[in-house]
């Protein structure tokens, strides 16, 4: 999703079904309220339905920005010159690398959700970090996007 201001832009929503299933801890936490009386069963409604739509706002917020030299995805900010090729993961080997391929020192911005992701090499012998993988539904974009950042900061 490139913009004009920024090369890269992702906001890592959550499907629509987990929506619905906010309501239902509403829903539910009504039910167990239910024995109280009608009031306190509609509090629970309210503030169930309120605290889980939160959880999944909260959740559904992460980002991956390609921005000021940088790559951010969620908390971590990496500058351009620390990393190093990118590979497009499909949906078969996103699941292994986050599975059974995956190197526990690694940054992983994982959404199970999104069934493609980017895997980045980190090159910065000061960083332990071997690789950093990023849930996203664009990863050619991104990895695109990346590549020309850097081409455009070896040039200058």
């Amino acid at each position: 999703m490139p913009g004009a201001t920024q090369p890269y832009d992702e906001r890592l929503t959550v499907p629509r079904s987990w929506w619905f299933m906010a309501i239902g801890g509403g829903v539910g936490l009504a039910l167990v309220f239910f024995p109280f009386g009608l009031l306190a069963m509609l509090g629970g409604l309210v503030v169930g339905a309120a605290l889980s739509m939160m959880m999944v706002s909260s959740y559904g917020s992460a980002r991956i920005r390609v921005v000021a030299g940088s790559l951010v995805a969620g908390k971590a900010r990496i500058p351009l010159e620390a990393l190093g090729d990118a590979v497009v993961l499909d949906r078969e080997e996103a699941v292994a690398w986050r599975s059974y391929k995956a190197d526990p020192r690694a940054f992983m911005l994982l959404r199970s959700y999104v069934p493609t992701a980017l895997k980045v090499e980190v090159t910065d012998p000061a960083d332990p970090t071997p690789y950093v993988y990023l849930s996203t539904r664009s990863p050619q974009q991104l990895a695109d996007a990346l590549g020309a950042l850097r081409t455009a900061g070896r040039a200058s």
